[in-house]
């Protein structure tokens, strides 16, 4: 049995059997190539992208041509990911002040640079110095995250609820450092698409413009719920990341997942 999404110009076909090993896909006449390996896109045609991977005697296929509105949103998405942050630009001064402002409503901030921000779970006075591996989009992240799930957000923030190490993560540059793994996770700038959860989220993205962003929102309960489970320290934070990643990935691959609000995790938000 076989799940079908359909969108535009996009295909995919998703077998309901549970995954086994990836081996070497043998789709089409440039599948026998040695660079067509399992997992590997390969271009059939001007536009169009084929994926395989082989499960339980099946591959499973997703092929891409990308919508107007698709190419839109994956351009519009690409370049925020690009934009640096800037202290001296008044829309990024403005967008730090509005993330105060969404984190402790009753208190007034004294500055841009001062030692409140450490509160926060910035690393120094001056959080715009924590930006650097992310760019401005990890602060929209953050500040999106304060305003769409505020309960979640100051749960986190004061790490209310389980058992919680002497030594925590810091919650805003741990917010910079989850933006950053699902820019590597979605790999948006490679020329052809490499991984299969880059494509099921490109299809996610022509169903909702802020798609990164709830995957943000996720990724960060994930992260918070694992950190618990593990008992971790700060020491551990790459290690939880990492574990973050690989479940993030797995529930995004799911047969009835379609769009970032089905995914289980979803669920943890509030």
């Amino acid at each position: 049995m076989r799940v079908v999404r359909t969108h535009g110009n996009c295909v995919a076909i998703r077998t309901l059997s549970p995954p086994s090993s990836i081996t070497r896909c043998s789709h089409g006449s440039a599948s026998s190539s040695d660079d067509a390996t399992s997992g590997t896109p390969t271009w059939i045609g001007k536009g169009l992208t084929c994926v395989c991977f082989k499960r339980k005697g099946t591959y499973e296929r997703i092929y891409i041509k990308l919508t107007p509105l698709q190419e839109e949103r994956l351009k519009r998405l690409k370049h925020r990911m690009k934009i640096y942050f800037d202290a001296s630009r008044p829309d990024h001064q403005e967008a730090l002040r509005a993330l105060w402002s969404a984190t402790y409503p009753d208190r007034k901030l004294h500055g841009l640079i001062s030692d409140q921000w450490k509160e926060m779970g910035w690393q120094g006075r001056d959080p715009s110095t924590d930006f650097r591996g992310a760019g401005f989009i990890s602060l929209e992240n953050l500040l999106f995250f304060a305003k769409t799930f505020s309960t979640s957000f100051q749960r986190l923030l004061k790490k209310q609820g389980g058992k919680r190490s002497a030594w925590e993560y810091p919650f805003a540059v741990a917010g910079v450092n989850i933006t950053f793994m699902i820019m590597q996770m979605l790999d948006l700038d490679a020329s052809k698409p490499r991984t299969f959860v880059r494509s099921v989220f490109l299809q996610m993205l022509s169903e909702n413009e802020w798609a990164f962003d709830l995957l943000y929102c996720v990724a960060f309960v994930v992260m918070d719920k694992q950190w618990l489970e593990r008992n971790a320290t700060y020491m551990e934070f790459n290690d939880v990341l990492k574990s973050t990643r690989a479940q993030v990935e797995r529930e995004l691959l799911m047969d009835d997942v379609l769009r970032i609000e089905d995914m289980p995790s979803y669920a943890l938000l509030s």
